[in-house]
């Protein structure tokens, strides 16, 4: 069976919630998760959006329902400092690891989400993705060498460039067999359509 394209951007709140949960989803029926971070700013300019803390009313109901959300799901979550923030480095050093371990590039996009939205870190400073990557064992002069590594930005670049020619504009954004679904709410659906096999 094909796997489950997770698209996501590092600093979307509502991303971080739906990488606590996509995976138990996907093994409840038999699926893998394709992890597929991208720079939603990107996206964001072509669409002509503004992230949610910049448009007015809107801010105001954001902060509750991320908190709200957070209590809902049982997801440990505290709004950051700096929000939102450029993510190169946290993508940099995920597909850099992809190419070599899979499992562990997903641990560090767990740990990066974690230490982002329940610790304050500032994962857009490359010293701290470093401390991060680190920390679950990643060799430090390795990983420091990566992040200013040009083929390395190249993956990036292209796996934005890839969600760009797919229609990805959201984060969370899931790819089903084809089949479409934006936003950490559309998870129940999502786990329907698996279940049933569409609709």
């Amino acid at each position: 069976m094909k796997p489950i394209d997770f698209y996501f951007d590092f600093s979307s709140p509502y991303g971080y919630f739906s990488s606590e949960k996509i995976e138990d989803t996907a093994h409840k029926y038999g699926r893998t998760v394709n992890w597929r971070p991208y720079l939603m700013g990107v996206v964001m300019k072509i669409t002509e959006r503004k992230p949610l803390v910049q448009i007015p009313m809107v801010n105001d109901y954001s902060a509750r329902d991320l908190s709200r959300t957070a209590r809902y799901e049982n997801i440990p979550f505290a709004v950051p400092s700096k929000f939102p923030i450029a993510t190169v480095a946290a993508c940099r050093a995920y597909y850099w690891l992809l190419q070599q371990d899979r499992d562990t590039a997903i641990r560090l996009a767990h740990e990066l989400f974690r230490a982002y939205f329940e610790h304050d870190r500032l994962i857009s400073d490359p010293q701290v993705v470093e401390q991060i990557a680190v920390g679950i064992g990643v060799d430090s002069v390795k990983i420091a060498h990566a992040l200013q590594n040009d083929q390395v930005k190249l993956l990036v670049r292209e796996a934005t460039d890839d969600a760009v020619s797919k229609n990805i504009f959201g984060s969370p954004f899931f790819v089903v067999d084809g089949e479409p679904f934006w936003g950490h709410d559309r998870i129940a659906q999502l786990d329907a359509w698996l279940k049933t096999g569409g609709w």
